[in-house]
């Protein structure tokens, strides 16, 4: 009887091992899947032919739109900004525009779903002040042609933004394969001090008494600082990665955008050219605001979920680290194939 109760309490065990073990893998077969359609099964090439007919169609109207907005015709400015609001939903549902970046962002760490959208939003508009600012300078300063700005966007412009966002994927992937270090050498449970809720703990301070007669800690009343806070570290960390995230999608301008602006430039247009790409970048901060979300919910109700239900913290905390690396992950390998058709 006793051996009986031996056996099943060992195969008891061994199911329980096979089933953290698939639970630990689901991260990384998930972000393994969607690679595989992306890329070689042909997703993007689908994608992206797609939405570069619809910026063809886009672009033409965009053009008879400025003619008639030239000549005085009503309406004409009202549907200049609803086209340039299309031409940037089109334009962001093809490959770039960074919503591999913010969806893959939002997996691989926990986040706030507002705070996500704000920076999708944020990097959109971002985008279009490149282009604006691109073509001030380009042909209003410098005296460029079409045909150089354009190349410079194209070109080195292009190239740097799809490193800078692969370069945002190897950094994720860098912090997962720590994160899951310290949680095999006996290190916190937490995969990321900033990745989880935070509570209000009470610590019992030690006084010591000297002729000052005051403490030190962070914020210990006295006129300096002894260190960051928690709140304050929490806070340069979310500064430093959304200034990533906007930089590496706002460094390339949209082609669309450019467009708008050149031609808008030489008919004298150029404010109704500012105002269209603002309208674009709205446009396409529509699909980066709705992968924000969509990738805020997938985490919420599946990945933290899966998490929560682990018994030992410790497994938990090695899941979200293989989030966080599938993620980085999924980022490089997108970025870097774009780059690759780039070059």
């Amino acid at each position: 009887m006793r051996a009986e109760k031996l056996n099943a309490g060992a195969e008891g065990a061994s199911r329980s091992r096979l089933a953290r073990g698939l639970i630990l893998t689901l991260p990384l077969l998930f972000f393994a899947l969607a690679a595989l359609w992306l890329w070689p099964g042909g997703g993007m090439e689908r994608i992206g032919t797609w939405a570069a007919q619809g910026q063809r169609e886009a672009q033409s109207a965009l053009a008879r739109t400025l003619r008639a907005l030239r000549q005085g015709e009503a309406g004409a400015l009202a549907g200049l900004m609803g086209l340039c609001f299309l031409y940037g939903v089109f334009h962001a549902a093809g490959p770039g525009h960074g919503k591999v970046l913010i969806g893959g962002y939002g997996l691989g760490r926990r986040v706030a779903a507002l705070r996500l959208a704000g920076l999708a939003l944020a990097s959109s508009l971002a985008q279009s002040a490149t282009a604006v600012l691109l073509v001030l300078a380009g042909i209003g300063v410098i005296g460029w042609t079409r045909t150089q700005v354009t190349g410079l966007a194209d070109g080195v412009l292009n190239l740097a933004s799809y490193g800078a966002i692969a370069l945002v994927g190897l950094w994720l992937v860098l912090r997962g394969l720590r994160h899951l270090w310290r949680t095999g050498t006996g290190g916190s449970g937490h995969a990321d001090p900033h990745d989880h809720p935070h509570h209000d703990h009470d610590h019992a301070h030690h006084h010591h008494d000297h002729h000052h007669h005051h403490d030190h800690g962070p914020d210990c009343g006295c006129t300096h600082a002894h260190g960051p806070s928690p709140e304050q570290a929490a806070r340069v960390h979310s500064l430093r990665d959304a200034l990533m995230l906007i930089g590496a999608i706002a460094i390339r301008p949209c082609t669309g955008a450019l467009f708008l602006l050149i031609i808008a430039w030489r008919m004298d247009l150029l404010a109704a050219g500012i105002g269209g790409a603002f309208a674009m970048g709205l446009g396409t901060a529509t699909i980066t605001v709705a992968a924000a979300l969509a990738s805020v919910w997938v985490r919420a109700s599946s990945l933290d979920r899966i998490r929560a239900a682990l018994p030992d913290p410790r497994l938990a905390a090695r899941a979200a680290a293989l989030t966080e690396l599938g993620a980085g992950l999924l980022i490089a390998l997108v970025a870097l194939s774009l780059l690759t058709r780039a070059l």
